[in-house]
């Protein structure tokens, strides 16, 4: 593929709001998980909350759409400035030629677990005041962004678990080569719920801790919560030294279980390969890896293996979810800018929460942050059912 040039990104989790948080909190090697206290929940495990959500005003405008899931979307839209040059972009371009590509793997669920409560005592009905579609559906999402930023182009929410927000860089680059638009704002959004604590604490699969990825005595991920956009747009003649590109993307589907990965890693093996085609490099070119590291047994093992199968023990790799929590739908946005932002100061993340690292996981575990030279890094996520996203991205001048 071409490259595409990220000429905007900001992330907001439990770290913080904005650029400036995340690069004290990985410098720093800090985590901002804390135990879980979020709404009724009352589960032995820890999160990652965002602060200020609940206080944050929708604007009039788009105040159909509230919910909390869009509170955090717009509040970490304003952050770093990056909705501003959204619109300057859509202003350059024109509405009709800026795209929306989002990712979220519950939306606004949490809006209908709440009117669910409220629910009439003799019929059932949800009150009057829920509003499905504007919240809980998928596409609200994308909508709200679109009708927000006065963008009239395509808008997509792609909701394919945790490999989501990832895909959109590359579903906003396939158009962008086609020629159907001239730019995009790709990211991904996803808030906290009853349903996926609960539901992640059914499948076994929360930790009493702090998630520890790559562990030898991992036991279980930490939900969190997060949202992260970029401005994805034509890199020309004049992208400055130092500018952050997207190079290459990989997607496959291996579909070998529901909940678990492949063993062997095949199908994230695959998504590596491909991302690593696009981008038209070798293995040999990656200098640092944004695992998917989740921290769970099966999951941290089966990446590694396919990790190893690629690019053996050679290349740095860590996983930032020790610091944010496992953001679910959007963890590929997350970490892309996690990637961009080492990147752009040639310092390699660590591995906040893990401890003794898996002797079977044959991969260069960076548990502490360091600089180092890198112009190329590669980022993976993998979703449930075997959805698995890899990205590259590299510096202009590599």
């Amino acid at each position: 593929m071409k490259p595409l040039l990220l000429s905007a990104y900001t992330a907001t989790t439990c770290l913080g709001v904005g650029i400036d948080a995340h690069r004290a909190a990985v410098r720093e090697g800090r985590s901002g998980l804390r135990p879980c206290a979020f709404e009724t929940v009352e589960l032995p495990t820890w999160v990652g909350e965002v602060d200020g959500v609940d206080a944050f005003v929708v604007p009039p405008a788009v105040a159909a759409y509230d919910c909390r899931n869009h509170r955090l979307a717009l509040l970490a839209l304003q952050a770093d400035g990056f909705e501003a040059q959204a619109r300057a972009a859509v202003a350059r371009y024109g509405a009709g030629r800026v795209g929306v590509f989002v990712g979220t793997s519950t939306s606004g669920i949490l809006e209908t677990e709440l009117a669910y409560r409220q629910r009439d005592p003799a019929t059932g009905a949800l009150p009057a005041t829920f509003h499905y579609g504007a919240t809980h559906n998928s596409y609200a999402l994308a909508g709200l962004l679109r009708e927000h930023l006065g963008i009239t182009a395509m808008a997509a929410t792609i909701s394919t678990a945790c490999s989501s927000s990832a895909k959109v860089f590359a579903a906003a680059a396939r158009q962008i080569a086609l020629g159907t638009i001239d730019a995009a704002v790709v990211g991904g959004v996803d808030s906290l719920c009853l349903t996926t604590l609960y539901g992640f604490a059914s499948l076994e699969l929360t930790s009493r801790e702090p998630c520890r990825p790559g562990d030898v005595d991992r036991d279980g991920i930490s939900i969190g919560e997060g949202a992260a956009y970029a401005l994805l747009e034509r890199a020309g003649s004049d992208v400055p030294a130092g500018a952050v590109l997207l190079l290459g993307t990989g997607e496959s589907s291996d579909a070998y279980h529901m909940s678990a990965p492949h063993p062997e890693g095949l199908g994230a093996q695959m998504a590596m390969q491909a991302a690593l085609r696009s981008a038209a490099l070798e293995a040999s070119d990656i200098d640092y890896i944004n695992l998917h590291g989740t921290a769970t047994p099966a999951n941290d093992a089966a990446e590694g293996k396919a990790v190893a199968a690629v690019f053996g023990d050679r290349v740095p790799c860590s996983s930032t979810k020790g610091a944010t929590g496992h953001t679910l739908g959007a963890a590929g946005a997350l970490e892309a800018v996690l990637c961009a932002l080492a990147l752009t100061d040639g310092f390699v993340p660590g591995s906040p929460g893990t401890r003794a690292p898996d002797p079977a996981i044959p991969l260069r575990l960076q548990l502490q942050g360091a600089a180092a030279p890198l112009r190329r890094a590669l980022t993976n996520s993998f979703g449930f059912g075997g959805s698995n996203c890899s990205l590259v991205l590299g510096r202009r001048d590599a």
